[in-house]
């Protein structure tokens, strides 16, 4: 494998453990809004922080 790729593989892997950890927050925070833990935390891993930001304003639009 040429050196040259060995950044833009730690570059994947940086972002794989970042949309884990956010599927793993949607999933904590899911179920404190009575929905689907494992579909919050698959549709966040997918699209990463939008989704992320999507449950977490389900909360505000409820309140107004």
């Amino acid at each position: 494998m040429p050196s040259s790729l060995i950044p833009i593989i730690w570059i994947g892997r940086f972002a794989i453990a970042a949309h884990t950890l956010e599927g793993l927050i949607a999933a904590f925070f899911a179920t404190s809004k009575q929905k689907s833990p494992l579909k919050c935390a698959i549709y966040t891993f997918f699209v990463g922080t939008v989704g992320l930001l999507e449950l977490l304003e389900s909360d505000k639009e409820a309140i107004t």
